[in-house]
């Protein structure tokens, strides 16, 4: 008998003699096919919930776009330049204005809005959306720049 066929034949008698249930090996492969094909599908460019006001400045600066979700009355006190402003209560109407290939900062105007905004965001399927800590009193306290 050739060498080789023979420790086939010994692996084989081997498994047979441990007697390893074919279920569970099946069930971990299962998982292990899940884990990967979940890993996979996961976007790459997904952001995380929540930034502090140095990230965000730091993606302003590469060009994210900052959705101000405030009232006109506080907009109109201070907002920070190329912020657009769409208030809270309109954002689930006007979500067609928004790209969905950029990165998108909400702020608010100390970080309890902007959370709910970036809920509306996700939930509409854009995974390049964050919200800034803080809001805009972080971005004052920071001394980075505002319009009034």
């Amino acid at each position: 008998m050739p060498k080789r066929h023979h420790r086939a034949k010994t692996a084989t008698a081997h498994m047979r003699r441990l007697k390893i249930p074919a279920a569970p090996l099946i069930a971990l492969a299962a998982v292990v096919l899940i884990a990967a094909a979940v890993v996979l599908l996961i976007p790459k460019n997904t952001l995380p919930a929540e930034v502090d006001v140095g990230q965000a400045h730091e993606m302003y600066q590469q060009g994210a776009l900052l959705i101000d979700v405030r009232t006109q009355d506080e907009w109109d006190q201070a907002h920070i330049a190329r912020s657009v402003l769409i208030p809270l209560d309109e954002l689930p109407d006007r979500l067609s204005e928004l790209p969905a290939d950029q990165d998108i900062v909400v702020v608010c105007r100390s970080g309890t809005r902007s959370k709910e905004g970036v809920t509306i965001l996700r939930q509409a399927g854009f995974s390049r959306a964050t919200c800034m800590s803080g809001g805009i009193q972080a971005w004052v306290h920071a001394g980075y720049p505002v319009e009034q």
